[in-house]
């Protein structure tokens, strides 16, 4: 399939997964809100002209809002004839009205947020959670496959309820740990052995030992997946869930946890800095 990407929304991941499909082989234009460069892709500073040289528009943005604000912004005239694949994490509520915004516009709709971060993008391993039309994703099936391992779930709704029911496993596995830790920490259990044995149970994520050095040196610059990021999508996570009658009280302590680590400066640090406001620092005597 002889095709141009216009990739939309150039932070961390929109640019690593840019790199990927041109360095499979892909011709691929970027465009960015706020412009940016990114080497070895041609980005524009116009959305309409981005649509008027792509035959497909890969969306990575922040939310709903700014994935409507692109629809919005392109209008018929750039959306007709196009696919349109959403990699942005938004809730299956919030995917449906897209797609049926697309459709009205003439355009085809897949979803296709991602579990992995910028090292997978960079690698080309991602996991792709597909929801839409079989045959849409049957033709799109090769360029999917540029950035990792494609499931396709279902319809519309099926790969962004996916997408949510990852992250929500991402925080509160992430705080569980944190908690474990801490307590093995403050009543001076040795570390290593402690994990030793866990990585030897059934209660072991590779996770744990992902995060681990990030909270033993209390180091959280460096971030694939912000922990404001995490807070978005825990709140549409539970948002979703009460529609559907599930309990959803366990997350309301972890949102809070999340709140004050943005209050506290970690927005945008890692979201295992989450650990930082479970975990407290005690003052010096």
């Amino acid at each position: 399939m002889n095709t141009t990407i216009g990739v939309i929304g150039l932070g961390l991941m929109g640019a690593a997964m840019a790199r990927r499909l041109a360095e499979a082989g892909w011709s691929v234009l970027g465009y960015n809100r706020t412009p940016r460069k990114i080497e070895g892709i041609e980005t524009l500073a116009d959305l309409p002209e981005l649509a008027r040289r792509a035959d497909t528009l890969w969306l990575m943005v922040s939310d709903d809002a700014a994935c409507r604000e692109v629809i919005e912004s392109l209008g018929e005239e750039g959306i007709r004839d196009h696919t349109v694949i959403n990699s942005s994490t938004i809730a299956p509520d919030e995917s449906a009205a897209l797609a049926r915004r697309i459709s009205a516009l003439g355009g085809a709709y897949l979803e296709a947020p991602v579990l992995g971060s910028i090292p997978q993008a960079t690698s080309g391993t991602l996991q792709l959670l597909l929801g839409g039309p079989a045959d849409l994703v049957a033709r799109h099936d090769n360029l999917l496959r540029a950035l990792g391992t494609p499931t396709h779930f279902g319809e519309i709704r099926s790969g962004a309820a996916a997408k949510l029911a990852f992250n929500q496993l991402i925080g509160t596995l992430t705080a569980a740990f944190s908690m474990s830790l801490g307590l093995v920490q403050r009543e001076g259990v040795d570390v290593d052995k402690f994990m030793g044995t866990l990585r030897e149970s059934a209660l072991y994520a590779p996770t744990f030992d992902k995060k681990l050095t990030n909270m033993l040196d209390h180091s959280f610059d460096k971030a694939n997946f912000p922990l404001k990021h995490l807070l978005k999508d825990i709140r549409l996570f539970t948002h979703s869930a009460a529609g559907r009658d599930i309990d959803t009280h366990l997350l309301i302590g972890l949102q809070h946890v999340l709140e004050e680590g943005i209050c506290a400066g970690h927005g945008n640090h890692d979201y295992s800095a989450l650990y930082e406001n479970i975990v407290r620092q005690r003052a010096a005597h």
